[in-house]
């Protein structure tokens, strides 16, 4: 997963280097910062909704900090109705009902945007459910929404 991202990033302009192998490695992330809603491997890697929001007062916590942040790329329905769930938490106004989860998805809630994209995963990856191509196009338009905003 981990090196599809990176890939996509730099490519995006987004990381100094297509890949990232340890903490130390040197890679620069410019304008990017990568996060999780939940903070544990649960059995078969599929975290549950009680796993997300045990987990959402930490992921609150970060993302409070990043307070210019202004565009949202989601990886997954699992991490997109966390986002979501985030946003309604700290008083964004959002639309009901919630936009469908798709790849490509962008809403402009005002003062902030939300992409989603499939989840980098094996089994997305692998089975060509999610290109390079695709992860490209999301990560191209995030670039630019942050340009324009």
């Amino acid at each position: 997963s981990g090196e599809w991202l990176y890939r996509a990033l730099h490519r995006a302009g987004l990381a100094s280097a297509p890949v990232s192998e340890h903490r130390d490695d040197g890679l620069v992330l410019t304008d990017t910062w990568i996060t999780a809603p939940v903070r544990c491997a649960p059995p078969a890697n599929k975290p549950t909704p009680t796993e997300r929001d045990t987990c959402s007062a930490w992921l609150d916590a970060e993302l409070r900090l990043l307070d210019r942040a202004n565009v949202f790329v989601a990886l997954g329905q699992f991490g997109y109705h966390a986002l979501w769930a985030y946003l309604g938490r700290n008083g964004v106004e959002l639309p009901r009902p919630r936009p469908t989860f798709r790849h490509g998805l962008e809403v402009d809630l005002g003062q902030v945007a939300v992409l989603a994209s499939y989840h980098v995963s094996q089994q997305n990856t692998f089975t060509g459910t999610l290109t390079e191509d695709m992860l490209d196009a999301v990560f191209a338009r995030a670039v630019a929404l942050v340009r324009a905003g």
